[in-house]
């Protein structure tokens, strides 16, 4: 067995790709970073101070990701699963203390995601003061729509956010209501991690977060990026 192409005691893991807008190439995942009460009114919903506190972060893992198309199966374990509407950046660099103003040079594209996330698990890990893994880096919890690449799209400052819940608007924020805006995001986590090529980045969501059940249908979009549409199985 060559250099090249060691042997492994078991199989290597699949690799996590996600679909490209209008390009048959495809964009492979690292590591999902996410960036948790980035918005105001999402904040004071879940009874925090929006005040601009420093951002925090926690991770989903790459092959919790849930690609276009596909159904979004009900977890065990829960009974409050809850959806969260988010923009997602996708990064063809990276590096640790990035510059502010280098920090959109790092962005490959964007794309629409939800942070599918087990409410009652997160209050009882919350009250107990334990991690979240649980009620977040659980399976298929991150669906995403493909990535619109920054060269055709540029680095969006604002645009609507929303989310439909059976046909009904459940949320509708703007980009630009991010308490931590786009650079901020990456030079903060940089400084905690050595970001890469093939991170992800979810940057939060607006109020108006709630539950699903099977047999929903959610909707979402980011006007002028993407939209996502995913049933509950």
């Amino acid at each position: 067995m060559s250099a090249a192409n060691p042997a492994t005691v078991i199989p290597l893991p699949q690799p996590v790709l996600l679909p490209i807008e209008g390009s048959k190439e495809l964009f492979p995942v690292r590591r999902v970073y996410c960036v948790g009460r980035n918005y105001a009114d999402h904040a004071i919903e879940m009874g925090h101070d929006p005040s601009r506190e420093p951002p925090f972060f926690f991770q989903k893992n790459a092959d919790n990701l849930l690609p276009s198309g596909k159904p979004f199966p009900y977890p065990p374990l829960s009974n409050d699963v809850h959806y969260e509407a988010e923009c997602v950046i996708a990064l063809k660099s990276g590096g640790a203390n990035i510059p502010l103003e280098k920090a959109l040079h790092c962005i490959y594209g964007y794309a629409v995601g939800i942070d599918f996330t087990r409410r009652d698990l997160q209050a009882e890990a919350k009250k107990l003061g334990r991690p979240w893994e649980a009620a977040k880096a659980f399976e298929y919890s991150a669906p995403v729509s493909a990535i619109v690449p920054a060269s055709r799209l540029g680095h969006p400052e604002a645009g609507r956010i929303w989310l439909d819940h059976n046909d009904k608007r459940v949320q509708d924020g703007d980009l630009s209501q991010m308490i931590w805006k786009t650079p901020e995001i990456i030079a903060e986590l940089s400084k905690l991690f050595i970001l890469a090529p093939g991170d992800v980045i979810m940057t939060g969501t607006p109020a108006g977060v709630g539950a699903v059940k099977r047999g929903d249908r959610v909707e979402c979009g980011i006007d002028g990026i993407a939209t996502l549409t995913v049933t509950v199985a």
